[in-house]
């Protein structure tokens, strides 16, 4: 206790938040791990062939609204997206999965509308938004740019038949799995988190809020401020709603859709299995459809 009292006052807030958002984001992160895990075991690449559209355009839409019924906080989402592409889901239909799920599953959403006042109005925007900025991405991907967005050294050397296992050794091999993604992904989250906790003790928030004079201004200042604080979807929609009179609608309705599909945490994750290149147009493209959307329902 001792060191402690001797760290300046900064440094102990910055340990602070570092420890909530690691406490709020390993949850999800482990429910994510333990998914892809039991993903590498149970799912094979002719399982999804089999259930997956044949139609490109609606595998896109079946990716963009799956999150509804398979949800997933962005803490968790890049080992189940690395997992299915392994498992032979194209690219078009995982991107969208990712962009949506940490906000249109069930609990994100009855979080947005208890939050805003029990607004429906607010939870459809968010909603609209979301699937909007999939299904662009989607589109992206399946018809104009190179979808193999996964790094040569993430693609696995083989793949292995677990059709022959007992139900027993399944469950333990799918956990055996998770272990291995939970520490591996979680390195990451660490790292992640500590730039994001750092960035929101010095970086002061009177410069964000000054800079904030107009629209498109507010707007990019609350993305930045999303990415910044890197907070899980499950609880962003409370901080934009105490937001909501100081910004106004368009600029805190950026700040819920542009966190959960990019911020801190999240980037670092991705740059361990993604495409250099891939992450830049995933970033490029969700942050002009949030901003012409978010700009578009400003002026309505």
């Amino acid at each position: 206790m001792a060191i402690f009292n001797q760290l300046p006052d900064s440094v102990l807030q910055w340990l602070a938040i570092f420890l909530s958002i690691i406490i709020e984001a390993l949850p999800f992160v482990f429910l994510g791990a333990i998914l892809a895990g039991f993903i590498e075991v149970y799912v094979t690449p002719d399982l999804v062939q089999r259930y997956l559209p044949k139609n490109k355009f609606l595998r896109i839409v079946f990716g963009t609204f799956i999150g509804f019924v398979f949800p997933s906080c962005e803490c968790g989402i890049v080992p189940i997206i690395n997992r299915f592409l392994e498992k032979k889901v194209p690219s078009y239909t995982a991107v969208p999965f990712m962009a949506t799920a940490p906000i249109i599953n069930p609990i994100v959403l009855f979080a947005t509308y208890s939050a805003f006042g029990n607004s429906l109005r607010f939870l459809a925007l968010r909603l609209a938004g979301a699937v909007l900025t999939a299904l662009v991405l989607g589109i992206m991907l399946a018809y104009f740019v190179d979808d193999n967005i996964l790094k040569p050294t993430a693609q696995p050397v083989h793949s292995h038949d677990y059709s022959g296992e007992k139900a027993g050794k399944k469950v333990f091999l799918s956990l055996a799995h998770a272990i291995d993604e939970f520490f591996d992904t979680g390195r990451y989250l660490v790292f992640g988190t500590l730039v994001a906790s750092g960035m929101q003790i010095y970086i002061p928030t009177r410069i964000l809020t000054t800079i904030g004079g107009n629209p498109l201004t507010a707007i990019l200042v609350m993305m930045l401020l999303a990415f910044i604080l890197s907070l899980c979807s499950e609880a962003d929609a409370f901080i934009g709603a105490s937001l909501l009179s100081t910004f106004g609608l368009a600029p805190v309705l950026a700040f819920l859709l542009f966190g959960p599909m990019i911020d801190i945490k999240n980037l670092m994750m991705m740059a361990k299995s993604f495409k250099v290149h891939f992450i830049l147009q995933f970033i490029t493209v969700s942050a002009l459809i949030i901003i012409a959307y978010c700009l578009l329902v400003g002026v309505l």
